[in-house]
């Protein structure tokens, strides 16, 4: 088995939609796309991807900023791996590599958030050294308040 990661590059964004929609199915696809496209546009934000064979079975945003209380970090967003790619320790490998991506950036701190009803994430990410520090809170604004 050939395992590989990289940073997607930004004309190759639309490569990671079928994992994003597997993901996310409340946005609408042509949706979905146009924020892709303005999120790579963004020059604090990266794709981290996990190839198998040549094939795109892994990935996560990578938003980098600084904040008050940590300083230089990351947060891993939209952590997702194909469902038959999972228990092979791929998530581990992966997240080794993201750990050093981002260290050899200067970056201090890896934060992520992860729905409730995901437990097995949050045993994948205690056992990684991650700890819950809070809660993520979310308010649409938008006018129809929907969510997606």
């Amino acid at each position: 088995m050939k395992i590989d990661f990289t940073i997607i590059a930004s004309e190759k964004i639309l490569e990671i939609l079928p994992l994003l929609a597997v993901l996310n199915t409340k946005t609408p696809k042509e949706i979905l796309e146009k924020r892709v496209f303005e999120m790579v546009k963004l020059p604090h934000y990266e794709c981290a991807a996990l190839y198998v064979n040549n094939e795109l079975v892994g990935i996560t945003g990578l938003w980098y900023s600084t904040r008050h209380y940590i300083g230089k970090t990351i947060e891993a967003d939209h952590v997702f791996i194909k469902t038959a790619f999972r228990g092979q320790k791929l998530g581990k490998k992966f997240f080794d590599w993201i750990h050093t991506h981002v260290q050899d950036k200067g970056f201090k701190a890896i934060e992520l958030n992860s729905y409730t009803s995901n437990t097995k994430s949050h045993k994948f990410f205690y056992n990684e050294g991650y700890n819950v520090y809070g809660f993520h809170f979310l308010k649409v604004v938008r006018k129809d308040s929907n969510f997606y």
